[in-house]
């Protein structure tokens, strides 16, 4: 049977968890539908511990802060959280939406909001024949619990900020540390690259350039990698754990398939209602695009607490939808109890 909502909001990144607030201020109930294991989206996938300085009145906090944040923010209006989960279908109802998800959840939702930032995010996968058997046993493409990897001899892959920030976190705790990239010139930022430095001249971190290109094992064990280096040399690492840090590659999945207008994976909006080219469903953040569009979390929130007014309107046509400030917002102070 299907859960009645107001809406089904698509990506639980900060201006997903966001839109939960400002429909919340406005007395609309919300699910939440997130293809990752936890919130946050690419914010919290790509760069937990990455300082972000442009939220009003936070100086500075990391982007897992922020969620954090956004979570406790949120709290009151008791959205349901669908993790782990695909939206797989979106098909108009008689004005409403009929919404069907990966986990044969069902949702009848008056509006959808589609905050999936670019998409659903896929690593970047090690391409070594056979590798695959030994996926989140011995090599990993996230570090979900970092103490697991304390104590063993760790190979990293990757020349990116996850590269550079879990060899630089794991390594005073690891039995050995080995990081290898393709070439000497690195996306990470330049001041972990340094601390990344200083590790090496310490002798807890070796540095080599060069590619996994085959692997050893024993008895379903890994046991080493190749690393095949630019004059065609191969090293044999012995290794307990491979951490690969290739990237996620964004996918628009099933989204592609709603009958949305799409321009480069995009999907194009107003600019007052954040709409799309199908009326009630609304896109905000990274995927939505307008003229003048900037791929800013503070974008994001503006468009969210727009596309809040509009759904408002949509739900009640008959209803002046009056401005809420959170000062003198009933909703809140029933909520909160001030």
């Amino acid at each position: 049977m299907a859960t009645k909502t107001d809406v089904v909001i698509v990506g639980a990144g900060p201006c997903g968890l966001f839109q939960v607030f400002e429909l919340g201020l406005l007395g609309i109930q919300a699910h939440i539908v997130d293809a990752l294991p936890a919130p946050g989206g690419q914010c919290a996938e790509l760069y937990p511990d990455k300082p972000i300085y442009d939220i009003p009145a936070i100086p500075v906090c990391d982007a897992q802060e922020l969620v954090d944040q956004l979570l406790e923010q949120i709290r009151p209006f008791d959205a349901g959280f669908h993790l782990d989960s695909q939206v797989t279908e979106v098909t108009p109802v008689d004005g409403r939406f009929r919404v069907v998800t990966s986990r044969e959840e069902e949702f009848d939702a008056g509006a959808v909001v589609i905050a999936g930032g670019v998409g659903s995010f896929q690593p970047m996968p090690l391409r070594v024949a056979g590798v695959e058997q030994f996926l989140d046993e011995q090599v990993f493409y996230r570090v979900r619990d970092p103490s697991a990897h304390r104590g063993k001899d760790l190979l990293v892959l990757g020349g990116g900020d996850s590269a550079f920030d879990w060899t630089v976190e794991l390594a005073p705790h690891a039995k050995s540390m080995t990081l290898v990239h393709r070439s000497d010139r690195f996306r990470a930022a330049p001041a972990t690259v340094a601390r990344m430095r200083e590790l090496e001249a310490a002798g807890q971190v070796r540095f080599m350039v060069g590619n996994c290109v085959d692997f050893e094992a024993s008895n379903g064990t890994l046991e080493r990698l190749c690393i095949r280096h630019t004059d065609e040399s191969v090293t044999k690492v012995d290794i307990d754990h491979a951490l690969v840090f290739f990237g996620l590659s964004p996918k628009l999945g099933p989204i592609a398939e709603w009958g949305l207008e799409l321009s480069k994976s995009q999907i194009p909006t107003d600019t007052e209602r954040f709409e799309t080219n199908i009326p009630g469903i609304y896109a905000i953040g990274d995927i939505a695009t307008y003229p003048g569009k900037k791929k800013l979390i503070l974008s994001g929130f503006h468009e969210a607490a727009l596309a809040a007014f509009a759904i408002k309107a949509r739900l009640n046509p008959n209803e002046k939808v009056h401005l809420q400030y959170t000062t003198t917002s009933p909703i809140m102070h029933e909520r909160l109890g001030v």
